[in-house]
Parts: C-alpha cells; structure tokens; sequence
C-alpha cells in the first residue's frame, strides 16, 4: 500500500524552502530560513583572532551554535545552560564540520566566524535546515568582508547544503516533517557539496536494518533535495552568490596593478589573481640567476614558501645579439639603477651605435608553483629589430626601440590587443595555459 504523507507530498519531494536574507541587521551575515514549518534564524559573526591551537598559523576558523528556543516545539523547551544538552552539542558540532568544508582557512586569515543557528520552530530537521541556512550567513559574511577589504577574495572553495531522508512505513521518503520522523523506521541526515560528493552521511536503522538499494534510494533522493536547496540559496543569495565555489588564488609575485589585470584576463578561467601585497608580502627578493627562467623560479618559490599559497611570477627582457645577449636579466637595470627607462635605453643606443646586426628579441619566462609542487616553466620569445632611435609613445621599458617586423611598428606603437597577440609575455602565458590545461584536464581523469 503506497504511504500516504501527512502534508500530501510524493516521497522523493521536498517541502517548500523560504530564505529570508539580511533577517538580523546586527549581524555580519544572516538569513531566516524555512524548510515547510521548520524555521530556523542563522547568523554569521566575526572576531579578529583564532583559538589557541590555530594562533600563528595563519589559518582562520569557523565554528558553530546551535540551540532551540524554549516554545520551538509544543511544550516549552528549557533553555540550555552553560552545559548544553548533548543533542545540541551533536548538531552544532556537525554544523561546524559541514562548513569547514566550505572554506579555505588560509585565505580567510586569523580570524574566526561563528555561525548562531536558533530554531523558532521545530517541525523536523531543524539540523539540516540549520547547516543551509549557515551556508547563506556565512556567504553574506564574505561578501562583506571583501566589500570592507578585509579579505581580499572569496575564501569559498564549495556550496554546502543538507536534508533529511528516512523510511516511513517500508517508504524511503525526502526530507521527514516531525510526525513522519518521530515514526521513521530509518532516519538519515545527508550533507553535501556542490560536486554531489558527501561531507556528512548519518544513517541510523532505529526501527529496523536498511538494505544497500534503500540506501541507494535514500542518498538519490538525498542529494536531489540537495540540489533543489542549492538553488534555493543561489536565488537567496542572489549577487553574493558569485563568492560560492570561488577558484584558487594565485598570489602575483608583483604590485604592478596593470600586470595583475593582464594575468587575471589570461589565467581566470582557472584562478583569482591577486598580489602579494593582499596578502601581506612586501619583502624584497633577490634576482640573482643568470637566465629569466630561473629568475621566476626564484620569485614565485620566495612567495610561494613564505605564503603557502600557488604563486605566478614572470621574468622578461631584452637581449641583443651583437651584444652577446645583454642587456639580458639585468634589462630593468641595466644602467645601474632599477626601472629608470630612459636610462636604459640611452646606454644600450650608445653600446649599439656602431653596430649594424640590429638583431634582437624580447624573452619572457612565466613561473607558476603550487605549495609542495615543481615549478611549472614556460618561455617565450618575440624577435625584433633594434632601431637606432625611439619611435612611438607608447609601452614602456625598451618598446619604443624595439621594431616588431611584420607589423612594421615598434612595441611603443601597437595598440595593447596588437602587443597581447604577439609579446613574449603572451607566447610565454599561451605555452603556460596549454601546460594548465593538461594538468587540469589530468586531474579530471583521475
């Protein structure tokens, strides 16, 4: 005889979800949630400073609360203590966990959010609702973080959500109200990413034991409600839901604004650029070796090591061939002081000036290291001519004498699309993109 629900529902649907956003004006971050009568406040918190066993680390913390108010159920529920009831502790410790999952510490940086879930109502799982619910508090919680720069991207790495299953008279059904769980013979709680991969699985048999096919039906209804109340929370969320399942930072071993808006538009599609200032590394690196590829290496592993976060850096110049490659590594100071252009430029038309092989070439070494990892190389080259005078007012360092032959132009005269298309930094960055598309695409296969 097929189970007849108390509110009308087939067994694989889900009751209605509300999120309400921005529910507690005083809060960092916060939603009323309400998965059919079930309602549960959730709020998001923010403190500067970690617990002892994470001071120093770098790394942030994120831990939970929950409690039910004493007329949340029929009778009057007493408030807990300073000890909690065990079930409290249970659900607020699985709450925690759940989230954890959401985030990446490092980027969240020595600082703790506590999400305060309180239940109003209670018409069975308040846990789950209390772990969706945590999702979007927390989510808002970031965005406003960002928005007061004090974290410079999305910590984010994955959307969580969760709901209840259980069987029901021989019925495997979604997401039990109270008079269904209170005479479930199986009763589960599944939590979940957005990549359909399990973070928590609670299944108790407290009628009776459960086979591996109603364990199947469950965990499918499980993670299609999961699904359903993943959209839910996009559509509650709505602009801030662009901070969910944020892709990894990769720091710039460079302030130069420009040149981490380059590397965004060429590396998006797999990373958040950002640079090293954001995260607090402002110390000098010594460029010592004698080619552009070890010269990134060394960049990207000082700021790599010191950050524990995947790193890009680059190294270009210029080199001559009657000059036997100069001005070579040292190009950005090739007149003894760094950056000065004009300088630059004087001293290599004066070292020329008698030659007639004007044959040269830009050289660009990009540099890519994940924490524990081999640095990932990939060099390009543009061949030039060198002029015996500037043209152009564009660019900069040696672009004005640097004659880029099929466009019969020099670097200070291309428009930036003209220069992005053929630079040694863009063969560099396209060798660099196909070498992160097989690494990508092999972590797929596995």
């Amino acid at each position: 005889m097929k189970l007849r629900r108390v509110d009308g529902r087939e067994p694989s649907q889900a009751r209605p979800v509300s999120i309400e956003t921005h529910f507690m004006e005083t809060a960092a971050g916060s939603c009323l949630i309400s998965t059919g009568r079930t309602r549960v406040i959730c709020t998001a918190s923010v403190e500067e400073g970690v617990p002892p066993f994470r001071r120093g680390t770098g790394l942030g913390w994120v831990t939970a609360e929950y409690a039910m108010l004493p007329a949340s159920t029929g009778s009057r529920k007493p408030r807990d203590g300073i000890k909690k009831d065990g079930r409290s502790v249970e659900i607020q410790r699985l709450i925690g966990r759940s989230l954890r999952q959401a985030v990446d510490m490092r980027l969240l940086g020595e600082r703790t959010i506590t999400l305060d879930c309180d239940v109003l109502q209670a018409d069975g799982g308040t846990r789950t609702a209390s772990i969706s619910g945590a999702m979007v508090a927390l989510t808002l919680c970031i965005d406003r973080l960002i928005r007061e720069g004090r974290i410079p991207v999305s910590p984010l790495r994955h959307q969580v959500a969760a709901i209840s299953c259980g069987i029901v008279e021989g019925t495997p059904c979604l997401d039990l109200c109270y008079q269904e769980d209170s005479r479930a013979q199986v009763d589960m709680n599944v939590v979940m990413n957005e990549e359909g991969a399990f973070i928590e699985l609670q299944g108790t048999g407290e009628g009776r034991a459960f086979t591996p096919e109603e364990l199947r039906i469950l965990t499918g209804y499980g993670e299609k409600g999961i699904r359903e109340m993943m959209d839910s929370q996009r559509r509650a969320l709505g602009d801030a839901a662009r901070w969910l399942c944020a892709k990894p930072v990769l720091v710039a071993a460079s302030s130069n604004v420009h040149k981490i808006q380059e590397l965004q538009s060429i590396f998006g599609k797999y990373y958040q650029v950002c640079s090293m200032k954001d995260f607090g590394f402002d110390g000098e690196i010594e460029e010592d070796a004698d080619t552009f590829a070890g010269n990134a290496v060394l960049k990207a592993r000082a700021v790599c090591e010191a950050l524990k976060l995947p790193t890009i850096a680059d190294d270009s110049g210029l080199s001559v061939d009657a000059l036997g490659g100069e001005p070579g590594v040292h190009s950005a100071r090739y007149c003894g002081r760094h950056g000065d252009d004009e300088a630059n430029n004087d001293l290599l038309l004066e070292k020329m000036k008698n030659e007639e092989n004007r044959a040269c070439a830009f050289h660009s070494a990009i540099c890519i290291m994940h924490p524990g990892e081999e640095p990932m190389v990939a060099e390009g080259v543009c061949p030039g001519i060198l002029l015996r005078e500037r043209r152009g007012e564009g660019g900069f360092g040696y672009d004005p004498l640097f004659l880029y032959e099929e466009l019969n132009k020099t670097f200070a005269q291309v428009t930036p699309e003209e220069k992005n298309a053929v630079s040694h930094r863009a063969r560099a960055c396209r060798k660099m993109l196909e070498m992160l598309e097989a690494r990508y695409e092999g972590a797929c296969d596995e």
